[in-house]
């Protein structure tokens, strides 16, 4: 098959990630990215949780953690010994084994997506030539967890929030596959290592609109501000995890650190040409980006109020949706009608573009009466 003039091969996995010299070949190199994979992704988690705390406290003119360790670094380390002797306390009749099961079933798809992501050229778990398919099937996967703690619970609010995850996660996975669809048409490849290569100029000049839709919809994806209404302490009493304590409970807060840590890489590697710069290491340039894409979506929770339920369905269907059509739509007659034109020429169009849509569709969104206007 053949789309646009690229072939498409079957699912394969690039031989240029496992160099031929690799040291006692398939099985250690997979070991070595396994502990890499999980080491980095604890690692970050704990760091990013005392990033946050520290950046948020600074919005708000507060201290934050300073206490355990030099400038509190040491924080959430007392924090996970803290929850991990806390008692497991299970209520009566809830479905013990989906109680039991949904924090596994939410984590374990998280930690899978780092598998395709490049830290640097061919520097990855396994590089899939439809690695961006890979994501986008296996991050849908944490919201199965989700419901079953919601369900199994036994408790109404935690399975209104479950409901709630349900409409939310569907509503805002389509506005963010159509996104991502720019961007594979631009590179010419689902592989996310061959994503990263074809990144002459950062994609997120390329595709600004498409980059917009994909970040907002990521955070509705992963419950973070303004869409964090599923677990509203106001609303619905912390949301479908109200009736876990203990490990279970660090499981679905290390779940969203990892997925707000997940979502950073993806728009490292989607938007930000990943490993590549000047001057320093590939590995260093990954991990700036990434702390730079992760610094916004705190920025994003410390700027933003919540949004109300209707709003956050409203803002899906109403606005990042048709955006995202149109965006594709933009995006194929650039690559179909004038393949030869100037990449330069294209971010200049597409930013203009993007600022008269995102203004126009502003003017005209509205919920329940109130307008919404960038």
């Amino acid at each position: 098959m053949s789309i646009l003039g690229r072939n498409v091969l079957p699912l394969t996995v690039h031989a240029s990630v496992l160099a031929p010299d690799w040291p006692w070949g398939f099985w250690s190199h997979m070991i070595i990215f396994v502990v890499i994979v999980m080491a980095f992704v604890i690692l970050m988690a704990m760091g990013f949780i005392w990033f946050e705390r520290r950046v948020i406290s600074r919005y708000q003119i507060r201290i934050g953690p300073n206490r355990i360790g030099p400038f509190g670094l040491l924080q959430p380390v007392a924090d996970v010994i803290k929850i991990l002797i806390k008692e497991d306390i299970v209520p009566l009749n809830v479905d013990k084994i989906i109680h039991l099961l949904a924090p596994a079933v939410a984590i374990i798809p998280a930690i899978m997506v780092f598998a395709v992501i490049p830290f640097s050229n061919g520097a990855s778990l396994v590089d899939l030539n439809i690695g961006i398919l890979y994501i986008v099937a296996i991050s849908s996967i944490s919201i199965v967890g989700q419901v079953m703690a919601g369900w199994g619970s036994n408790n109404k609010y935690a399975l209104i929030s479950a409901m709630r995850v349900i409409a939310q996660v569907v509503s805002y996975e389509i506005p963010l596959a159509l996104s991502i669809i720019g961007v594979v048409l631009f590179a010419g490849t689902l592989s996310m290592n061959g994503i990263v290569q074809q990144q002459s100029i950062p994609f997120i000049l390329l595709q600004p609109l498409g980059f917009i839709i994909y970040f907002l919809a990521s955070l509705a994806e992963v419950n973070r501000t303004p869409f964090d209404l599923l677990e509203a302490e106001g609303e619905i009493v912390a949301g479908y995890n109200i009736e876990y304590s203990g490990f279970k409970f660090a499981l679905f807060y290390l779940t969203e650190y990892t997925e707000a840590i997940a979502i950073s890489t993806i728009i490292t590697t989607l938007y930000l040409a990943g490993w590549k710069g000047p001057f320093l290491p590939p590995v260093l340039w990954f991990l700036i980006k990434v702390f730079a894409v992760f610094t916004l979506i705190i920025w994003v929770r410390a700027t933003l109020p919540r949004l109300r339920i209707d709003q956050v369905m409203g803002f899906a269907w109403k606005f990042l949706l048709p955006l995202a059509f149109i965006n594709l739509l933009i995006t194929g007659v650039q690559v179909v009608a004038w393949p030869d034109l100037s990449q330069w020429v294209i971010v200049a169009v597409n930013i203009v573009l993007s600022a008269v849509l995102i203004v126009a569709f502003s003017r005209m969104f509205r919920t329940k009466g109130d307008k919404v206007e960038a």
